[in-house]
C-alpha cells in the first residue's frame, strides 16, 4: 500500500519525529476515508484536484481554521511528491493549487519582569513537583528548547563538566546547548528529590511525574500554563511562548540572529526571523528615546 511505504520513508530516510508521522498518516487516512465516502474511490493516486478542492471545502466547512486546512493538504502534497519520486505519478494533482490564505499569528513573549517575578517571586511546593517545575521553567528559559526536546533528555545528555546539555531535535538531528552556572544548584536539588522516588532506578529520562513515569507534553504544559498565570495576563502561556521568550530576550540583549538560529536548532535563518520583530520593536523604543532629533 502506497501510504504505507510513504509513512516508512517519512520514518526511515526523512528521519521525522514519531508524533510527525503520525500526524502524516492521520491527514492521508482521514482524505481516504472521505474519498471512499463521497466519490466512492479508494485509491488516492488517482484522484483529481476535484475531488481534493471538495475535501478542502468540507473541511472549511466543518469549522477547521484556514492554518489547519493547509496543514493537512501539506501531507497530501508530500505523499503526491513522494509517488512522483516514485514514478507512479508524472504529475501531481496539487501542482496549481494555492494555500488558503491565514491571518498572521502574533505571539507575544513574557516580558523580564514576568520572567524574573515566575522565576525568584512567586512560591513553588515543597518537594518533588514543585523543585521539577521550577527547574523545568529555568531550563525551557535558558536553553530555548522544544517542550518535545525536554521531555526526551536523558541522564547522559547533561554535562557537568562543560556544563552543557545535548538535544535531540527535529529530524534526529543533534545539537549542544550551553548551561548557565546558576542553574546547576537547581539541577543537584532536583536530582535529589528525584532520586528519592520509588522506583526510577535505571529510568533513563531526566524529567519524570511524581509517580516515576517519563513526562509528558501536557503535564509540561500544565506547568508552565499554572505558574505564569500566577504573573502574567496574557492570553497564551504556553512552552512554545517560553522559547519565543528566550529568543526574544537574546536578540534584544544583542545576540546575533545566527547565534539564536543554532540554539534554537532551526534548519534555516527563515525560521528564526519571526521572533526579531520583537527585538525591532525594543531597539525603536530606545531609538526615540536616544537619538537628538527626537528631543523636545
Amino acid at each position: 500500500m502506497a501510504i504505507e511505504s510513504f509513512v516508512s520513508y517519512l520514518s526511515l530516510e526523512k528521519n521525522y519525529s514519531p508524533h510527525t508521522v503520525r500526524a502524516y498518516e492521520k491527514d492521508l487516512m482521514e482524505f481516504k476515508v472521505f474519498c471512499d465516502k463521497e466519490f466512492k474511490e479508494g485509491d488516492l493516486d488517482g484522484v483529481s484536484y476535484t475531488v481534493i478542492r471538495s475535501w478542502i471545502v468540507s473541511l472549511v466547512d466543518s469549522g477547521l481554521s484556514n492554518r489547519s486546512v493547509n496543514r493537512k493538504v501539506a501531507s497530501l502534497k508530500a505523499y503526491y511528491k513522494f509517488l512522483l519520486r516514485l514514478g507512479v505519478l508524472e504529475v501531481s494533482p496539487l501542482a496549481k493549487h494555492r494555500a488558503l490564505k491565514v491571518s498572521k499569528k502574533i505571539e507575544v513573549p513574557f516580558s523580564e519582569v514576568e520572567m524574573g517575578e515566575v522565576l525568584s517571586q512567586i512560591p513553588y511546593p515543597d518537594g518533588f513537583e514543585g523543585v521539577r517545575d521550577r527547574l523545568i521553567i529555568e531550563l525551557l528559559y535558558v536553553t530555548g528548547m522544544r517542550r518535545a526536546e525536554l521531555i526526551n533528555l536523558k541522564l547522559g545528555d547533561l554535562d557537568y563538566g562543560s556544563m552543557t546539555i545535548k538535544v535531540l531535535g527535529k529530524r534526529n538531528k543533534e545539537r549542544v546547548i550551553p548551561l548557565l552556572e546558576g542553574i546547576k544548584q537547581l539541577l543537584e536539588g532536583y536530582f535529589v528529590e528525584r532520586n528519592a522516588l520509588n522506583g526510577v532506578a535505571g529510568e533513563p529520562y531526566i524529567f519524570l511525574s511524581s509517580k516515576g513515569n517519563k513526562m509528558y507534553e501536557m503535564l509540561v504544559y500544565r506547568i508552565i500554563n499554572k505558574y505564569f498565570s500566577l504573573v502574567s495576563a496574557k492570553v497564551k502561556k504556553s512552552p512554545h511562548i517560553l522559547r519565543h521568550t528566550f529568543a526574544t530576550h537574546l536578540l534584544n540583549m544583542g545576540a546575533d540572529l545566527d547565534s539564536v538560529k543554532e540554539l534554537l536548532g532551526h534548519s534555516s535563518l527563515a525560521s528564526t526571523q519571526v521572533y526579531t520583530h520583537n527585538s525591532i520593536a525594543e531597539l525603536k523604543r530606545a531609538h526615540l528615546l536616544a537619538h537628538p532629533r527626537n528631543k523636545k
